[in-house]
């Protein structure tokens, strides 16, 4: 363990962040900081950035100008910024997403962050956050790079976040809102009607029969999967239905595009919970959808430059 280096993928950082807004160079200084220092020795963590949309959080695609994601832990939480309502855009706090539901403020500005890094300040859900036992710790270099950095630049560890807004508030609150959202919304409920056939058989709140949809300008496909995604009878049915959501959801935040996969779960009460994909290149009929039918897609549905997935420009 001692002698793999930190994942560190400053690209997908940069491009992590919301339109407008630049990764610090306080962030991009740690990274070379970091680079080639044994994994675990001032946490265990990749500076990787993602979107909230593969976030642990529900329906995320939404809020994608609300968090900038640039460090991922081994179970799958994600940290970084978060741009709530009447934070400062240029020093937002620091959060974490945790794969378990642990919603937490994790430090009041990223400077605030690393000093805690330094002095092993978390604990419980946010344990990884702390040196592994097997790698020799180096909170003490890091302390003192910090120390080195410009007067004002780095905050004191203990500052206080109880003024900051509640962040777990608002997780719940976006959870709940969206999840009643999507169980009210016509085409859902049409489409779980057309669907009715797929209800699973088990009756347990967490039974479900799930679907995946790729839809690439002219290109579609639906698959359920059963033993394997397997085609199914009303796919042809429920196309134009699904092709008015993705239209409807263009409408509602153009910035995001069109989706291109859509993977979502029928319940018992036929509700359905759907998740976005706006970034993969889906495979229909067994191959790649065509690039020039999802260029098709982002010419009439443009998107900023940094949202546009590598594989489509």
């Amino acid at each position: 363990m001692s002698d793999t280096p930190y994942p560190i993928d400053l690209d997908s950082i940069r491009g992590a962040f919301p339109p407008g807004i630049d990764a610090p160079p306080l962030l991009v200084d740690f990274a070379a900081w970091l680079k080639g220092r044994p994994w675990g020795s001032v946490g265990c963590f990749s500076l990787q950035g993602q979107f909230s949309d593969h976030a642990p959080i529900v329906d995320g695609s939404p809020l994608r100008d609300r968090f900038s994601l640039f460090m991922r832990l081994p179970d799958g939480s994600a940290v970084g910024g978060w741009y709530g309502a009447g934070l400062d855009r240029d020093n937002p706090p620091i959060v974490g997403l945790g794969s378990e539901g642990d919603y937490e403020l994790l430090a009041p500005s990223l400077d605030g962050l690393l000093a805690k890094l330094t002095s092993q300040q978390f604990d419980n859900a946010w344990s990884d956050l702390k040196p592994h036992d097997e790698v020799e710790c180096q909170t003490v270099e890091l302390a003192q790079w910090l120390a080195g950095r410009p007067t004002g630049e780095i905050a004191a560890p203990e500052d206080a976040s109880s003024e900051l807004p509640d962040f777990r508030g608002f997780v719940e609150k976006w959870s709940r809102d969206r999840e009643d959202y999507w169980a009210n919304h016509r085409l859902m409920a049409e489409l779980g009607w057309r669907l009715a056939a797929h209800l699973p058989k088990g009756k347990k709140p967490w039974d479900q029969t799930r679907f995946e949809i790729a839809i690439v300008g002219k290109q579609y496909e639906a698959r359920v999967l059963s033993r394997g995604p397997q085609p199914f009878e009303e796919a042809a049915s429920i196309e134009s239905l699904l092709r008015d959501l993705r239209e409807q959801m263009r409408r509602a935040q153009p910035e995001l595009g069109l989706w291109y996969a859509m993977h979502f779960g029928l319940y018992a009460d036929g509700r359905i919970m759907p998740n976005f994909e706006y970034d993969v290149r889906p495979t229909i009929e067994g191959e790649p959808a065509l690039l020039s039918e999802a260029k098709a897609d982002l010419a009439r549905a443009p998107r900023p430059e940094r949202w546009v997935p590598k594989w489509l420009v």
